[in-house]
């Protein structure tokens, strides 16, 4: 069993708002993969004193925490935990109730002996490849329902943000666990798995440089940190090429891998 992970930021200028940790008990049998990608507010007040960051350390910290210690729990269960014990560490300093109150999305895994459990919440994405040497990608896609003009206006997205017929994140509401994707393999039909926010996704998303399979094996090959660095040397060639892609030339970008 290995695990590896990588982050990069998207800026220099900016703090990272994606978070990773992946952990193995000393019991060799099980362990956890959690990646946080923090959803950058557009300027203005977001209602909270402490930022992202602060944020998706929190709730990666309760995360990691409770997917190794509560074994009893289902990961949307400890999802749900999580958010709340994060609400509680701000909520007699901050507007929890702002739609734009420091969020993020969630891509998780957790497997024992018997089986591999996983979770999705908005646009990260988990990988599971099987003995067989395929590849499932676990995708929330509801946030690619939403018309790109709507995303280019604050207003319109602020009215979809955790909201029927729009897309959920992980803020303050517990509630919103129940609309994690989530599912259960058996550990034997699970070779490898990966976390990755969506700065890393781009090499498929947005880059088209191959798919799911391909980004997988390309982990095996070079790791984590080879395929931020590819994703690094696209977007700069496109920049250099003046060619528009997305609101953020460079995104943060994290990439955690596991082989079981």
């Amino acid at each position: 069993m290995r695990t590896e992970a990588a982050s990069l930021p998207g800026s220099p200028e900016r703090p990272n708002e994606d978070w990773a940790a992946a952990v193995l008990p000393a019991s060799g049998t099980g362990g956890v993969v959690v990646v946080l990608d923090g959803v950058t507010p557009p300027p203005g007040d977001d209602g909270c004193v402490h930022g992202v960051p602060w944020f998706t350390a929190r709730l990666g910290g309760a995360l990691t925490e409770l997917s190794a210690s509560r074994s009893d729990l289902t990961l949307s269960g400890i999802l749900s935990l999580a958010i709340r014990r994060t609400a509680d560490a701000h909520r007699n300093t901050c507007d929890l109730s702002h739609v734009r109150t420091p969020q993020a999305t969630v891509a998780m895994a957790r497997w024992g002996a018997a089986s591999v459990e996983h979770l999705v919440l908005s646009d990260a994405a988990l990988l599971l490849q099987g003995a067989d040497g395929t590849v499932r990608a676990v995708l929330d896609d509801r946030l690619d329902h939403v018309p790109a003009e709507v995303l280019r206006s604050r207003e319109a997205t602020d009215r979809l943000r955790n909201r029927e017929g729009g897309f959920f994140t992980a803020a303050a509401d517990p509630s919103v666990a129940a609309r994690a994707v989530t599912g259960t393999s058996p550990r034997a039909e699970v070779r490898a798995l990966a976390a990755l926010s969506d700065g890393a996704t781009r090499w498929v998303e947005l880059f088209r440089e191959g798919d799911w399979a391909d980004l997988l094996t390309l982990l095996d090959k070079e790791g984590p940190y080879g395929l931020l660095r590819r994703v690094r040397a696209l977007e700069a060639a496109d920049a250099r090429a003046g060619v528009p892609r997305r609101w953020k030339p460079h995104d943060d970008a994290t990439a955690v891998y596991a082989v079981l």
